[in-house]
């Protein structure tokens, strides 16, 4: 048998459990939060004076943090690209609308609120150019993205098993500084994203943990690669207006470094997380080449350690077109 026919057969193998992993890691949709729960509301009589108030806040911020949260922000609405992904991996069948197929649908509807809340908070903010915002995400989309996982489902689950606790750790830091510099509101709204991205981790990670129980040795293998080619965050391709495509991404990365949100350390940390939660030390039944794989990846945390050491960011932070410095009084 072929390893694609492998793979969709421990995929419909899973699929017979995808109720259960619906019902603990997602929130039906009459019962989580929507963005309207916690941004001023406009049918109410104070909604002018609670968004004066929201904007009053907002001045403290800094600029690096609002090109952390402008890139965040267009990070989530690129929603349309991650679905359209997630419904290409072997054996999720959008057609035959199976049971991966509800689960991609069910996790989109909840990412999908991230994008919105995130947006409509910066529009109310008044302290970045909505357009160029609009006109980066619109490129974001059009560009789509390249993670080097093709349709295999174990390298997509190990991708979105980084991403999302990647994600977690972006919007839990940001919640934090808000926090720091007195804004509680948008504090609390990316502490509850980020509780979300949390779940999501759970729920991709153990997908992977599922499958190490019967395919140990491709699993393995499929970790190996995408440890090997580095994750790809999913904004990579980010540009601003008149931009080429990617020019973007180095500098929001340099401004999330600069104030601690996502950093050179974090993502080792993330990958040894990984490596710990699946026990890699400990899986049996490995062909040689998987127990070389292993190997690996149990060294690859300490080298790669070693090598974010070394990492020198610029001084200057670059000025983007969606943060004006004008905006930021």
């Amino acid at each position: 048998m072929s390893i694609k026919n492998i793979r969709l057969e421990v995929m419909q193998f899973l699929e017979k459990n995808v109720d259960s992993f619906v019902d603990q890691f997602l929130i039906p949709v009459d019962k989580i939060w929507q963005p309207s729960d916690l941004l001023p509301n406009s049918e109410s009589e104070n909604f002018i004076e609670d968004v004066k108030e929201l904007r009053e806040i907002a001045k403290e911020l800094p600029y690096d943090f609002w090109v952390v949260l402008v890139g965040d922000t267009i990070t989530e609405e690129a929603l349309p690209t991650y679905e359209s992904w997630l419904m290409e991996v072997e054996g999720v069948d959008n057609e035959g609308r199976n049971g991966w197929s509800r689960w991609v649908r069910e996790w989109t509807g909840e990412e999908n609120r991230h994008g919105d809340l995130l947006n409509k908070y910066l529009y109310l903010s008044g302290r970045v150019n909505m357009r160029e915002v609009e006109v980066t995400t619109h490129h974001l989309i059009n560009d789509g993205f390249d993670i080097g996982t093709g349709k295999d489902p174990y390298k997509n689950f190990v991708y979105t098993s980084f991403q999302e606790l990647a994600t977690y750790v972006s919007h839990n830091r940001v919640s934090q500084i808000a926090k720091d510099f007195g804004d509680k509101k948008l504090s609390k709204l990316c502490k509850l994203i980020a509780g979300d991205e949390m779940r999501h981790h759970h729920a991709y990670s153990e997908f992977v943990n599922q499958i190490f129980k019967v395919d140990p040795s491709e699993m393995m293998l499929a970790f190996q690669y995408m440890m090997k080619q580095k994750i790809t965050m999913p904004a990579h391709f980010l540009r601003e207006s008149g931009q080429k495509i990617s020019t973007a991404f180095e500098e929001f990365s340099n401004s999330a470094q600069k104030i601690g949100v996502y950093t050179a350390n974090d993502y080792v940390d993330i990958m040894q997380k990984l490596i710990d939660k699946w026990e890699i030390s400990k899986i049996a039944n490995l062909t040689d080449e998987a127990e070389k794989a292993r190997d690996y990846l149990m060294k690859l945390p300490s080298r790669m350690a070693k090598i974010s050491e070394r990492l020198v960011l610029p001084e200057e932070t670059k000025i983007f077109k969606w943060v004006e410095p004008a905006l930021i009084r």
